[in-house]
């Protein structure tokens, strides 16, 4: 196969390319009176990460899709970050995906139909990882190259994660560390070394399945995965959902080596400045490190859970049992001021 950087063929990298939550919901505001459909139990209100409808059994069908621009120029390894981005949602509302069918969109004419295979080779990999069907999709020719998924789920409707859910004095944890904007920019900047791209990957590539046994834990409350409006923007969905407020630990937040070294050399990818403009102003004051850091879109990132305390023993035990230390990165709090304090 040819050698290719697929980064080169796209302005924008990963969940980078979503649009901003300021944005976003100026687009999906509407004067239409919408119908009300009793089974549907989570649909786009709170911005949750999947719709739920109830199947009238105790259980609900999860719905949900994810595609984006290349994150990375190896195009099997962008088919499956693509992927595990997109299992990502279904496992954040603790279910269990079923089957995927793909998004695709291919410049055929700057790009070989062998380059695209690896793309969705990738994306197969995963879903059989995830021990699921790629079960079909659709293509498109598109000026620039474009890999996701839409993907059908189950949960039992008693372990629904909902963003709504969330209440005071809970504690908040993260599974996978940040920086995943600004190492890819990096790359994409022609910074990065060798190597200090390859925990991002490893990030990017790892499914976040222990969703799905996190959320039968009495007392995990809510749960969302963090992805392209960075920490603080889908902390900032569970708190709003939730009418709630948190606190953020900053020096207890995880971040992929070599993070701060890209952030110095100016590696801020533009999807950072987006989120900061749309919901800055419900957060505390900030430092520029850690608006650049908290901010940062990520591509399939972490969970980010809410715990109560009597819950704890049962979820560190269940971590662990993944190779999981996690420890604590902030907490919720009683409806203040600002949705966000960072501490």
């Amino acid at each position: 196969m040819e050698s290719v950087k697929l980064t080169e063929y796209s302005h924008g990298a990963g969940c980078g390319c979503k649009i901003s939550p300021m944005l976003l919901d100026k687009i999906l505001d509407t004067k239409r009176k919408t119908p009300s459909y009793p089974a549907l139990l989570v649909g786009n209100t709170d911005k949750d990460d999947a719709a739920a409808f109830d199947l009238g059994n105790g259980s609900s069908v999860l719905s949900t899709t994810d595609f984006f621009m290349p994150i990375v120029d190896d195009p099997f390894t962008f088919g499956r970050i693509a992927a595990t981005n997109a299992l990502s949602d279904i496992y954040a509302m603790g279910g269990k995906p079923l089957m995927a069918i793909s998004i695709f969109g291919w410049p055929i004419d700057k790009l070989s139909e062998h380059v695209a295979r690896e793309v969705i080779d990738g994306g197969r990999a995963i879903c059989e990882e995830a021990g699921i069907p790629l079960a079909g999709g659709h293509s498109i020719d598109s000026p620039e190259p474009i890999f996701g998924l839409a993907v059908t789920g189950i949960v039992e409707n008693k372990h629904l994660m909902k963003n709504s859910n969330a209440k005071e004095n809970c504690h908040i944890f993260l599974t996978k560390p940040l920086g995943i904007g600004i190492l890819s920019t990096a790359q994409k900047q022609k910074k990065i070394e060798n190597g200090d791209i390859d925990p991002a990957i490893d990030a990017m590539t790892t499914l976040n399945k222990i969703g799905a046994d996190i959320a039968k834990i009495d007392g995990v409350i809510a749960m969302t995965d963090v992805t392209g409006f960075g920490l603080l923007g889908h902390l900032v969905e569970i708190c709003e959902a939730s009418k709630i407020s948190s606190e953020i630990y900053f020096d207890k937040v995880p971040l992929l080596p070599n993070v701060e070294k890209y952030r110095l050399l100016g590696c801020i990818p533009g999807g950072a400045k987006k989120n900061y403009l749309s919901y800055g102003s419900k957060i505390s004051k900030m430092t520029q490190a850690q608006r650049e850091i908290l901010c940062d879109a990520q591509t399939s990132g972490g969970l980010l859970i809410m715990v109560e305390e009597k819950a704890l023993v049962s979820f560190h035990k269940l971590t662990q049992e993944s190779s999981l230390e996690l420890e604590a990165i902030g907490k919720t709090t009683l409806q203040g001021d600002n949705v966000v304090e960072i501490i």
